[in-house]
């Protein structure tokens, strides 16, 4: 890789940080090298590569917040560029970091909603990294609540009074347009307006009509959109003026609406964006003083590491959310957090461990009563998510009757509008079926889905017919298969 020209000034802050950590000039570049391949990069560093940066040469690209995080996660605390005497960059880690600050948090994911909204295809393009999974799970789970979060006004002193006029907009009349309020005579929010519980609410309602259109026709379908408006629309309000109750009421709403757009992103297999939203939602919930939600946010994360075959670090996460918030939780969130880590066990075939939570899932689920006082996030979970997660768990073990038991309950349960979930079902019943030797009813429900799949804009609804194709294989001259493709070919 090309590297600067060597400068004179050698580099005492990382030839410290070096000794302090312990690395000999190989085994940091090995180290370096080993997390560029986590990314998909190709590195070929060597110690004569670390002996040039202690002499003062600046490495290229995205390196220095490689560097950056080997050093951070051999010393167990978040290190800069900056703090390695190296130059900053758009870096490959951007987005992983847990903010110290509420101020920092929000320069984190604005930055973030700027680039996705971009359309910055290379931020679509970054890997899934487990091991970027640590720190931000710990520093949520020990970290202390935000003393601050409220942002005031700026002193009117700071506007110079022959520079008032030029910052009002144009007279209503000498545009020929009817009189409005001053507030609201600009089209759109600028930084530092007053934030009100209206626009709370309509971030709240924003979240549900994007949500609805995620749980119809997958992830694809309106994510761009919903970037554009945490751009557009959210940031403005992070950098507003509010005071402390209301702050921790829009930082609730910008982690929903961030954490969404993580769930998206993760639908249409942007994997590494993905965890950088969940990332910084669980930031921005821990900004918002809302244990519950971080919480939630880890077991979004877990779900994604179930997805992507980490099932260790699917049960870690899983864990570490039930660690935080103890048994204070209502019942239906206990069963969330339960079956999440089920589901973890489940991809690792850890029967035991995998029927145990399960139990405990749905017992929990079983102390819920209809006066319960449950988080808007947590309602969609219910009998029919319940048995949904069940027959997942049951068909990861190959325990195929109990796992098509359920999955048929868990259909039968389902209102139609959690159309993609209901997907996901059907092809866990197909291949439950499949287990079982009923080849023909397996094709068909697994046709079922994939016609479903064609109309919905969701990597993940693809790739779960993909996945029954594959356990079709060794019947691939069979008759229900040979009809079953000639279905499927016209349609993904």
């Amino acid at each position: 890789m090309t590297e600067r020209p060597a400068q004179r000034t050698p580099n005492r802050q990382l030839a410290a940080l070096i000794a302090e950590a312990g690395f000999s000039n190989a085994g940091l570049a090995r180290r370096v090298d080993q997390l560029g391949l986590e990314h998909g990069l190709d590195l070929r560093y060597d110690k004569t590569s670390v002996t040039r940066w202690l002499r003062g040469q600046q490495p290229r690209g995205t390196t220095p917040a490689l560097i950056a995080e080997v050093f951070t996660r051999r010393l167990g605390r978040r290190l800069t560029a900056q703090d390695l005497g190296l130059d900053a960059c758009a870096p490959v880690y951007a987005g992983l970091e847990f903010a110290a600050t509420p101020e920092e948090a929000v320069d984190i994911v604005s930055g973030l909603w700027r680039k996705d909204s971009g359309s910055h295809a290379e931020l679509r393009k970054i890997a899934f990294t487990p091991a970027g999974l640590v720190v931000p799970s710990r520093d949520w789970l020990i970290g202390r609540a935000d003393d601050k979060v409220a942002r005031g006004e700026p002193p009117a002193t700071r506007i110079p009074a022959q520079g008032r006029t030029a910052l009002r907009p144009p007279a209503a009349a000498e545009q020929g347009l009817p009189s409005l309020p001053r507030q609201r005579a600009q089209a759109e929010r600028g930084p530092g307006q007053k934030v009100t519980a209206g626009d709370i609410a309509a971030l709240r309602s924003v979240g549900e009509l994007f949500r609805t259109l995620d749980d119809a026709y997958g992830g694809g379908h309106a994510r761009q959109a919903l970037v554009r408006y945490l751009e557009h629309e959210c940031e403005p309000m992070l950098r507003g003026t509010y005071g402390e109750q209301t702050g921790r009421r829009l930082f609730a709403a910008a982690a929903d609406l961030t954490r969404l757009a993580g769930w998206t992103s993760y639908d249409i297999a942007a994997h590494g964006l993905a965890q950088r939203y969940f990332v910084q939602a669980l930031r921005l919930a821990q900004a918002a003083g809302d244990r519950a939600y971080g919480a939630y946010v880890l077991v979004t994360m877990s779900r994604q590491a179930v997805y992507l075959g980490h099932g260790r670090e699917a049960v870690q996460l899983a864990r570490v959310a039930q660690q935080g918030v103890g048994t204070s939780a209502p019942p239906v969130v206990q069963t969330l957090l339960h079956a999440s880590e089920a589901r973890g066990h489940g991809v690792l075939g850890e029967v035991r461990a995998c029927t145990a939570a399960l139990v405990r899932a749905e017992r929990a689920l079983e102390t819920a009563r209809p006066g319960d006082d449950v988080p808007h996030w947590a309602k969609f979970f219910d009998e029919a998510q319940l048995a949904d997660e069940f027959g997942h768990c049951h068909r990861d073990l190959q325990q195929f009757r109990a796992a098509a038991q359920h999955a048929e309950r868990s259909l039968q349960l389902r209102a139609p509008s959690y159309a993609r979930s209901r997907l996901f079902c059907r092809v866990v019943l197909a291949t439950a079926r499949l287990g079982l030797g009923e080849l023909d009813q397996a094709c068909q429900l697994a046709a079922e889905a994939a016609g479903q799949a064609a109309e919905m804009r969701s990597v993940r609804a693809v790739e779960y017919v993909r996945d029954f194709e594959r356990r079709l294989e060794p019947y691939k001259d069979a008759a229900p298969v040979r009809t079953y493709r000639d279905k499927v070919s016209a349609l993904l």
